[in-house]
């Protein structure tokens, strides 16, 4: 009776998950046929006395040791280790951590984990996001007194465009339509008029935009919407509402990028003491 083989121990150590490792090993055994191997995964190793007793049963079973370390130290002391026990180790970071430090001409930070490490920022992020997409359009009028910033102005005045970009930026979004003769809901009105902005734009602009639009949407027929009487008569009743509502600082976006606009934005609202308690929030 033939002996039937027994896999061949293969050790993926690393101070992280060891996800990246493993699917790097993985990658690499598609390019043989007929071996048999057993990944062994030792995740989360961060002092040097864990690697010991690891080299020393990879020594006993005559494993081949794979390692993603970000620490100098515990990578050193691993291949150390190995090379005493004459245990065959391939280190995934050591050459391209060497080589990123030299091409960014900076130190890296040797932390473990920073990959999967989601912080504070990332799930205010991710819930801002999610509160502006609910709230895009005017869709949920009740959410407009949970939002950080509300956007109000006519059809095409970059208010979804922007409101995602401050999302992305951490802040909560809601931006309410002006539609030509209908009052706003109510909830506009009932919330702290220091986070309502007005957007407005220049008439020719908004009117070229609009006819694309058109076109782009295949819209059928005549349409008021970019009719030049129609959009001067949108604006007008716009900048009534803004008149009526003198807290509401009024932004032109006629020509102007989503980051110019949410820079003015953020800006007045620094101003007005209530951009501070969101904390600082980086660029997209």
């Amino acid at each position: 009776m033939s002996r039937i083989p027994r896999p061949r121990p293969i050790y993926i150590i690393s101070d992280g998950t060891g996800d990246t490792a493993e699917k790097v090993v993985r990658a690499g055994l598609h390019q043989f046929s007929g071996y048999l191997v057993h990944l062994q995964l030792y995740p989360n190793i961060t002092e040097p006395s864990a690697l010991i007793p690891l080299m020393d049963r990879a020594k006993a079973e005559s494993a081949f040791v794979v390692i993603t370390l970000v620490h100098p130290e515990m990578r050193r002391f691993a291949q150390d280790a190995a090379r005493e026990r004459s245990v065959q180790v391939v280190d995934l970071l050591d050459e391209l951590l060497q080589q990123l430090a030299s091409f960014l001409q900076s130190p890296m930070e040797a932390v473990p984990g920073l990959m999967h490490r989601a912080d504070e920022d990332y799930f205010r992020r991710v819930a801002a996001v999610e509160f502006t997409v609910k709230a895009d359009d005017g869709k949920e009028p009740r959410l407009l007194r949970k939002a950080d910033i509300i956007l109000v102005g006519v059809s095409r005045t970059s208010k979804t465009p922007l409101s995602v970009f401050l999302a992305h930026k951490g802040f909560k979004v809601s931006n309410v339509p002006v539609v030509f003769e209908q009052e706003p809901p109510d909830e506009v009105f009932e919330v702290d008029m220091r986070r309502v902005f007005g957007l407005t734009i220049d008439p020719e602009s908004l009117r070229d935009i609009r006819r694309q639009r058109v076109v782009t949407m295949g819209m059928p027929g005549k349409s008021n919407y970019d009719d030049m009487d129609y959009i001067l008569a949108e604006l007008e009743w716009a900048e009534e509402l803004f008149r009526r509502n003198p807290n509401w600082p009024v932004i032109d976006v006629t020509r102007r990028a989503v980051e110019e606009t949410a820079a003015q934005i953020l800006r007045i609202m620094g101003e007005r003491g209530i951009g501070h308690d969101l904390g600082e929030v980086g660029q997209l």
